[in-house]
């Protein structure tokens, strides 16, 4: 693979007659005929760091690598820094650097955050089911190459969620793992919510399935026995649907 391609470089149209493309530049050719490659790592950096979330203490840049050696006719103009609107990624970014004129080219440059930054681990093994506690968490510094996506860097975010699968100690903590919790339980006292003809009217009931937050629960009415279906709307209170 040539250079070029290694880099993602590409070129204009071709040349006619005597006129050298860029990979052809003669080995004599003035430093200041080039392009300077700090400069174009520069561009991408400042580019790169307007997309990306600020660096902490403990993180820094890494640009490209860009071949030291490259050889780009200097652009007449400014050099364009161009990001595409589709990222996955929160820690790298890739920038796409433009020339104009008649020795167009354009060059992709890879700007990436590396360094260590707060991860919430588990502090021991945690059973499925469980619901967080800050005693069940701590925090470490990572490497953030290695972190899976979605992982916590504040463990009071996931204080109070619930472990949607088993987690053993030493895990990093990341959304896939965690659910919200129930509001309401199995077996639970609750108290059931109607709207009868625009007056809110409250009951007392038992929850006979576990539910989340606007998860729909089946619910008995104390008073009338009848079991009936709602919506949990928050801790203890149940909606009752009226089909």
């Amino acid at each position: 693979m040539s250079l070029a391609a290694a880099v993602g470089l590409t070129f204009g149209p071709a040349p006619t007659g005597a006129q050298a493309t860029q990979a052809e530049l003669p080995q004599t050719a003035a430093a200041t005929d080039l392009q300077d490659i700090s400069q174009l790592e520069a561009v991408a950096q400042a580019a790169g760091a307007r997309e990306l979330p600020p660096l902490t203490n403990r993180q820094r840049f890494l640009i490209g690598p860009l071949q030291p050696h490259l050889q780009l006719q200097r652009c007449a103009g400014p050099v364009k820094p161009v990001i595409g609107t589709a990222r996955h990624m929160q820690d790298r970014v890739t920038v796409e650097l433009r020339c104009a004129g008649p020795s167009a080219w354009h060059l992709y440059v890879p700007v990436r955050v590396i360094g260590t930054t707060p991860v919430t681990i588990a502090a021991h093994a945690i059973v499925l089911g469980s619901v967080l506690t800050a005693a069940d968490l701590k925090v470490e510094q990572h490497d953030m190459s290695e972190l899976p996506p979605g992982y916590f860097d504040d463990p009071a975010i996931a204080v109070g969620l619930t472990a949607a699968r088993p987690i053993s100690g030493g895990a990093v903590i990341t959304n896939q793992q965690l659910v919200a919790s129930k509001a309401v339980q199995r077996g639970q006292a609750v108290t059931l919510l109607a709207d009868a003809g625009g007056m809110s009217v409250r009951m007392a009931g038992r929850a006979l399935s576990d539910g989340l937050v606007n998860q729909r629960v089946r619910v008995q009415n104390l008073s009338s026995g009848k079991i009936v279906e709602g919506i949990a709307r928050s801790e203890q209170i149940v909606e009752i649907i009226f089909q």
